[in-house]
């Protein structure tokens, strides 16, 4: 049964709201040498709770439109396959995927009493488009938007949630974090594309066709390292954040095979595992940076 709902959950791709916490908290570290361990360990529970719900939902509603009993499931797309299997019940799925956004809200709603409105906008947002995520928004072709700004304010919610404040450094930061989840979701969508198009949903590859999406994914990959050189040219990120070109051959490389096998199955799983190891590779070389900047300017 655990395993059932670890799975559920995709425990796997929880690392990128994870690294996005982790990003808010370094960058505030990284200004002014300190962090609220507890109010750092209730953004972590919090955001890993939303990020729970909102994937539980999705499998739920994929579920009752018979999206995930039309495609073929992989490690990476395809839903999770608990409910198509009977290893759990649509009303179990469900009232977990409330349950969470219940405590995600709640230590949302506490963050707003210690922090204010701003907490309460990014809270608002974040209740509704993840409560509304698998239906109207994938269906209006929004889906790689929201995840996008998901991961920027999870981001810049961590980082205002430490410091009171609104700087530079977490918005672009954030931007990129949102980038990096969107690119993941964009790719591993491809296998999915019939069975979403026959359901009413309209993913980029959708309203792109799937040849003209993968022609373009280095738009995603181009988008995040140019924010990260013009943020370090400014001076504000740590030149060392540059550190993050490491996982420029490993995009090359994917985003080659995704223009060679972008009509496959089986062929194009190596292919969402690179996009995927890219991301967070990318995402997490960014937090390194932060914090070895910081160790670097103590010594200087």
């Amino acid at each position: 049964m655990l395993s059932s709902w670890l799975r559920a959950v995709r425990i796997r791709f929880l690392l990128a709201s994870v690294i996005a916490v982790f990003l808010g908290l370094v960058i505030n570290w990284w200004q002014i040498s300190t962090i609220n361990v507890e109010f750092a360990a209730l953004t972590l529970v919090g955001v890993v709770a939303l990020h729970g719900s909102v994937d539980l939902l999705n499998d739920y509603w994929d579920y009752k439109r018979n999206i995930d009993t039309e495609t073929r499931r992989t490690r990476f797309s395809g839903g999770t396959g608990v409910l198509p299997e009977g290893l759990l019940k649509p009303s179990e799925v469900y009232r977990a995927g409330v349950i969470l956004l219940i405590i995600g809200a709640s230590i949302g709603a506490y963050f707003v009493f210690e922090r204010g409105i701003t907490i309460a906008i990014i809270l608002g947002f974040a209740v509704i488009s993840i409560y509304f995520y698998s239906t109207r928004i994938v269906d209006s072709g929004l889906g790689e938007v929201f995840v996008a700004i998901k991961g920027a304010m999870i981001v810049l919610g961590t980082y205002f949630v430490q410091s009171s404040q609104i700087t530079a450094e977490p918005v672009l930061a954030g931007i990129v974090s949102g980038i990096l989840s969107s690119t993941v979701l964009f790719v591993n969508s491809f296998p999915d594309h019939d069975a979403d198009k026959s359901h009413g949903r309209k993913t980029l590859v959708i309203l792109l066709g799937r040849q003209k999406a993968a022609a373009n994914a280095w738009i995603f990959p181009a988008a995040a390292y140019g924010i990260i050189v013009a943020a370090a040219l400014l001076h504000v990120f740590p030149y060392i954040s540059l550190v993050t070109f490491a996982t420029v051959p490993v995009v090359i490389k994917f985003c080659r095979e995704l223009k060679r096998k972008f009509d496959q199955v089986e062929g194009f799983i190596p292919v969402m595992k690179g996009f995927v190891s890219y991301s967070r590779a990318t995402g997490i070389l960014l937090v390194i940076s932060f914090i070895a900047d910081h160790f670097l300017t103590r010594v200087q």
